[in-house]
C-alpha cells in the first residue's frame, strides 16, 4: 500500500466529505445503497499492482486451457445445468487477499473466483465520487490495461451488448430492482441505455423470449444475466410461477449461467502459482493435516460465505458426508494494512476482467476493493464498524 498517499488522504480526510460522498452516490435512487460504502479507497503501489496483474495472468492461463471445460463438468449442478453455453465466460472476478510473505513483504493471495459479473458500473461512479468529493489527484486510475473511462464504457458495451440495439438487451434479475446491488443496474443502465427486467415480467413464446417496452412486446436476443441460482433455490416450484430458464431459449446469455459453477471454488485445487494458497478437494486429502488451524473448510456450492468452517477441527472433516463437494484451504492470513485513524483495517481486491466475443482472452480491466475489521471480509462481519466496506482502489497511471 502507498504509505505516502494514505497519510495525505488521512490528513484531510472529514466526516463531512463522507457525508457528501455518500449523498453523491445516493443521488437519483429511489432507496439509499444496501450496502456499506468506505470512508477510503484503497492506494495501491506501482509494485503491488504488477503483483496483482501477474497473479491474475497464472488463474487466466488455467482458464485458458484446452481441457478446462471438461476440468469443471463436475462443477455445475444436475438441476441447473443450462444448454447452450458458449465458448467462454465474458466475466471474471477475481478476489485477492493483502497478505504478507515469509520475508515481509505484501502480496496478493487468491481467496475465490467467480465466472458473473460484478459491481462494474457501480465501481465507475465510486471511483469518480471519491475523486470530487475527497479531492484526489489526477495521476491514480481505478483502471487497468491502459483504459480511461471511455474506453472502459465501450468494451462493457462490446461486452454485455455486442451488435444488438439497446432495447433487445435486458439486465435481468429475480427482482431486479429490490437487490442489494441494484444502485449497480441503475448506473450499468445509465452507461448502456438497457433496461432492467425481473425474472417475473419475461415472457415466453415458443423458445422466444419477450419483455414489456412502453406496453408493447420486445424481443430478447440477449440477458444480461445477474441472477444467482442458489438465490432462487429455496423455492421449489420458481418455474411453475416464471418463465423455466433452464429450457433451450433461443437467447445470448452473458454470461452463460454454466460459467458460475466452473469458475468457481471448484477451481481452486487446479491453480498454481506463488499467490495461489494450497487447495485441494476434501475427498483427496491424505492424511488429515495435523496442522489444521492453518486450513479453512469450503462448501464448493455455498452463496456468500455460507457453511465455511474457519476454525477446522479433524472432526468436521469425518463428519462430511460428501468430501467430493468440498475443498480444504490453506488459510489466508489478511493484514491490517489500510491505516485508519484508529487503526490497521483488512484489505481484499477484486480483479475484474471483460471478454468480449470476438476477443482470444479477457481483458482485466477496472477493480472493486472490500475493507474489514472482523473475521471474515462481508456485511454480516462488520456491522457496528466504521472506515469498512466497499471501496477500490486506486494505482499509478
Amino acid at each position: 500500500m502507498d504509505p505516502s498517499a494514505r497519510k495525505n488522504f488521512n490528513a484531510r480526510f472529514t466526516a463531512e466529505k463522507y457525508e457528501r460522498l455518500l449523498s453523491d452516490l445516493n443521488e437519483g435512487l429511489q432507496n439509499p445503497i444496501a450496502f456499506r460504502v468506505a470512508e477510503t479507497p484503497i492506494f495501491l503501489t506501482t509494485d503491488f499492482r504488477d503483483k496483482l496483474i501477474a497473479a491474475g495472468n497464472d488463474i487466466i492461463d488455467t482458464v485458458l486451457q484446452p481441457d478446462f471445460k471438461q476440468l469443471t463438468e463436475r462443477a455445475i449442478p444436475n438441476k441447473w445445468l443450462i444448454p447452450n453455453e458458449n465458448d467462454h465466460p465474458h466475466f471474471i472476478a477475481l478476489d485477492f487477499a493483502v497478505c504478507h510473505d515469509r520475508s515481509g513483504t505484501l502480496v496478493p493471495k487468491l481467496i475465490e473466483l467467480q465466472g458473473f459479473p460484478s459491481l462494474y458500473g457501480f465501481q465507475v461512479k465510486l471511483g469518480e465520487s471519491y475523486c470530487s468529493n475527497f479531492e484526489l489527484s489526477n495521476d491514480r486510475t481505478i483502471f487497468f490495461s491502459g483504459l480511461d473511462k471511455g474506453a472502459y464504457i465501450e468494451l462493457l458495451k462490446k461486452t454485455i451488448g455486442g451488435d444488438c440495439s439497446p432495447d433487445e438487451v435486458i439486465l435481468m434479475d429475480v427482482n431486479a430492482l429490490g437487490q442489494k446491488t441494484s444502485v449497480d443496474f441503475y448506473i450499468t443502465r445509465a452507461y448502456l441505455g438497457i433496461p432492467i427486467v425481473s425474472l417475473a415480467d419475461l415472457e415466453q413464446e415458443g423458445n422466444a423470449l419477450f419483455y414489456r417496452l412502453n406496453g408493447k412486446k420486445k424481443r430478447i436476443k440477449r440477458i444480461y444475466n445477474r441472477l444467482i441460482f442458489d438465490e432462487i433455490d429455496n423455492d421449489p416450484d420458481i418455474f411453475d410461477k416464471v418463465v423455466d430458464l433452464r429450457q433451450p431459449l433461443d437467447v445470448e446469455w452473458i454470461t452463460h449461467p454454466n460459467w458460475f459453477y466452473r469458475i468457481s471454488k471448484f477451481t481452486m485445487p487446479f491453480l498454481k502459482g506463488a499467490y495461489i494458497p494450497k487447495t485441494q478437494f476434501l475427498h483427496q486429502v491424505t492424511p488429515i493435516p495435523a496442522d489444521l488451524e492453518n486450513y479453512v473448510l469450503k462448501p464448493l456450492f455455498s452463496f456468500a460465505g455460507q457453511g465455511v468452517i474457519i476454525d477446522v477441527k479433524k472432526n468436521d472433516i469425518e463428519n462430511i458426508k460428501d468430501p467430493e463437494n468440498w475443498i480444504l484451504q490453506q488459510k489466508v492470513n489478511y493484514e491490517p494494512v489500510v491505516q485508519a485513524p484508529d487503526g490497521g483495517v483488512k484489505a481484499e481486491i477484486r480483479l475484474l476482467y471483460l471478454w468480449p466475443d470476438g476477443y482470444e482472452k479477457p481483458v482485466l480491466a477496472i477493480n472493486l476493493a472490500r475493507l474489514s475489521r472482523g473475521k471474515m471480509i462481508g456485511v454480516r462481519y462488520n456491522k457496528d464498524f466504521d472506515w469498512v466496506g466497499g471501496t477500490v482502489a486506486f494505482m499509478p497511471k
